[in-house]
């Protein structure tokens, strides 16, 4: 077409671009280089099936589809730009890098590929028309929306329209039309008429055309939104690979306060390449915002807006924060002294308002609608990490909980004497008098101390005793699992009481741990390996779900009642534990188990989780608990069923509020023991005491 020309716009254009690319590199690793290496076989397939599959685009049905035809559209013709490219340096206008040949001399995969490309062409511009759609007519809630969006989509138009141009003006030149190139010929055959060097002039506006906005696009990627093209495929290959529900331990505590290393998060460089990565893949999309529960009832929490913070301030001082990281002083003064200044910024509240982290239920919804995997809640909890304990900034509440935990090993400082008084009258076994025990029933703190909640460790004891399960339980050896002083960023605190637990649990090396609290689950199953104590760990929901497959537990006993099951976070999207509860609930003669809208993966969080349960919410709109509470209300249920404590609290909290109290609250277990024992059934409740729902 025109070598010195096309040579011209790659080697400035792409100079240009790699020297801002550079910049962005160097930033990436200001806090040093933390992209994981292992398991490189399933990072790989997570890639291919999120990534280069987009595998989470269809949860938003239209604009998922809308954007998946740009997508794949723009797969395809990167190809074409390759072609295109090529075409700059040789005077072929059939060139296809011969395996892609096309015209009558071509080759069938060549002209088979720019059939293609023509249908693609069409469903990319169908799919920014609803991407302008959906802005021009105000957009959606979630979406950040303003001239980029405009730009980059406009910018996508006029690549689909000049490489159409070019199809034609080529078409017309040859003289004759091809059914491989129908976009091509129909612009061809309304060219007629035009001279030869007008089409040729048409031809080099579209060829030039094309590549020039390819790229200056290119330039324009590291400084917008559109960033993610390039960093969403390594941000998915490098995020998290296990358990969903596991944050990073922080490593030798003691050790880092001698030598002074700070202990969560508190500058900008203390985020290492994959948090980073993570501000650079933003899509500003706002699906993360759209499912959060403090967002949703008007807290100032944002997922989406926390990540474009952090990304903005990164961008803001990105020349300074790599000067300074690399330890080169800069001849211009003033430049050093903000290379100082942007290190010294503590994020919060420099950057991020304290409200915005203490507002976060850690419930994982963002984490779970994110299209590329940007993680929250783990720089939630390293950020609250820094400010419990090395600033002791935290709410007043708080102090509480710690306390307790510190002095007594659970939240609210009841003694550790008091731990086993639900199983009285039970003749439940202790785990020092039955160590050779199938099971060991590991009851949690709520289970064990709030009043209504010992009816669920009734439940579950009286179920497995009715299943002859050989199980036992700690007693007074059990302590809280650390969990909320973990989310609540006392790190030091958890691991305390992590290495006590799991010195208790290597003494008796139980073959099966099972719990009712989901949060205990969690953290028993996926933190505590980390302290050398990994072990089989099973929640209640599974186990009694086992149990009733096996015959071992026959529900007999007909409940009439229409239930509305609410998913727990931590047993739901931490741990995909969604159909077992609802077995066991279906197994039960005449209860109908009952949907909301917000269910399963996109249930809505009860409000306990991330230490909430101990400390009152930040100022807002509405409670979470009693948003949860009308979302399940509007199936119009008998009764709420649950199978975590902490929700059980919240929901009968949410009940009184809504004065719902026609409405019971019950675990599944509660339910499950009155089907299963007829003297529950004919007293209307399972037998000393487990009550019948209310409060």
């Amino acid at each position: 077409m025109n070598p010195v020309a096309t040579a011209i716009l790659i080697i400035v254009l792409v100079g240009t671009f790699a020297y801002s690319a550079s910049k962005r590199w160097k930033l990436m690793f200001i806090g040093g280089n933390d992209l994981p290496t292992d398991n490189l076989g399933a990072r790989f397939n997570k890639m291919l099936k999120f990534a280069i599959g987009q595998g989470r685009m269809p949860r938003y049905r239209w604009v998922g589809i809308a954007h998946i035809l740009i997508y794949v559209g723009g797969v395809v013709m990167g190809l074409r730009a390759l072609i295109l490219f090529a075409r700059g340096f040789v005077d072929d206008p059939n060139f296809g890098f011969w395996i892609f040949d096309q015209g009558e001399n071509g080759t069938l995969l060549g002209n088979a590929y720019v059939l293609v490309k023509d249908i693609l062409v069409i469903a990319v511009l169908l799919g920014v028309a609803t991407f302008f759609y959906v802005r021009l007519k105000g957009g959606m809630k979630r979406m950040t929306v303003g001239l980029e969006g405009y730009v980059v989509l406009t910018i996508i138009t006029l690549l689909m329209l000049t490489d159409v141009l070019y199809d034609g003006a080529s078409v017309a030149l040859a003289g004759h039309s091809s059914m491989w190139e129908p976009l091509g010929s129909a612009l061809a055959s309304m060219l007629e008429g035009k001279s030869e060097e007008e089409l040729a002039t048409l031809q080099k506006v579209g060829f030039f055309g094309h590549i020039t906005l390819i790229l200056l696009f290119l330039n324009y990627l590291p400084y917008c939104k559109q960033f993610h093209e390039i960093t969403s495929f390594p941000n998915v290959f490098f995020s998290r690979i296990g358990p969903v529900g596991k944050l990073p331990t922080t490593e030798d505590i003691e050790g880092r306060l001698e030598r002074e290393e700070p202990l969560g998060v508190a500058k900008i460089d203390h985020f290492g390449a994959k948090a980073l990565m993570d501000f650079y893949t933003c899509t500003e999309c706002g699906r993360c915002t759209d499912q959060c529960p403090a967002n949703m009832t008007g807290k100032l929490l944002s997922p989406k807006q926390l990540t474009m913070d952090l990304r903005d301030f990164a961008y803001q001082h990105q020349d300074a924060l790599i000067s300074s990281t690399n330890g080169g002083a800069s001849s211009n003064g003033d430049e050093s002294n903000e290379s100082c200044a942007a290190h010294e910024v503590d994020l919060v509240p420099g950057v991020i308002k304290p409200e915005v982290l203490w507002a976060c239920t850690t419930c994982g919804a963002c984490e779970q609608e994110c299209p590329v995997f940007i993680s929250y809640v783990d720089k939630i909890v390293d950020m609250r990490r820094y400010l419990v304990q090395e600033k002791a900034e935290f709410p007043a509440e708080l102090q509480n909980m710690f306390r307790g935990l510190e002095t007594n090993s659970n939240p609210w400082s009841f003694p550790a004497s008091d731990r086993a008084a639900w199983a009285k009258g039970l003749d439940v076994p202790f785990m020092a008098d039955n160590p050779e025990a199938d099971v060991l029933f590991w009851v949690g703190c709520s289970a064990s101390y709030d009043d209504r909640a010992r009816k669920i460790a009734r439940a579950t004891a009286s179920l497995l005793k009715k299943a002859n399960v050989n199980f036992a339980i700690l007693g007074e050896e059990e302590q809280c699992t650390g969990d909320p002083a973990r989310r609540a960023g006392n790190e030091f605190l958890f691991q305390m009481l992590a290495q006590m637990n799991a010195e208790t649990l290597n003494n008796y090396k139980p073959k099966t741990i099972v719990t009712s609290c989901p949060h205990c689950f969690n953290t028993l199953a996926h933190e505590y390996p980390d302290f050398d104590a990994a072990f089989d760990v099973v929640h209640h929901s599974v186990f009694l779900s086992k149990l009733v497959k096996e015959g071992k537990l026959q529900p007999k006993n007909t409940i009439n009642k229409k239930v509305a099951y609410h998913d727990s976070c931590y047993l739901g999207r931490y741990n995909d534990v969604y159909e077992p509860p609802r077995e066991t609930l279906r197994s039960i003669p005449g209860l109908k188990v009952l949907e909301p809208a917000e269910t399963r993966d996109r249930g809505m969080c009860c409000g306990a989780g991330g230490a909430q349960m101990f400390k009152e919410e930040e100022e807002g709109g509405d409670r979470v608990n009693i948003r949860r509470t009308e979302q399940l209300l509007a199936t119009k249920p008998d009764t709420i069923a649950s199978s975590c404590p902490f929700c059980q609290r919240m929901l009968i909290d949410g009940l009184a509020a809504k004065d719902a109290t026609n409405v019971g609250q019950m675990d599944i277990a509660e339910l499950l023991w009155q089907s299963v024992e007829p003297a529950a059934q004919a007293q209307g409740a399972p037998p000393s005491p487990l009550g019948n729902g209310a409060d």
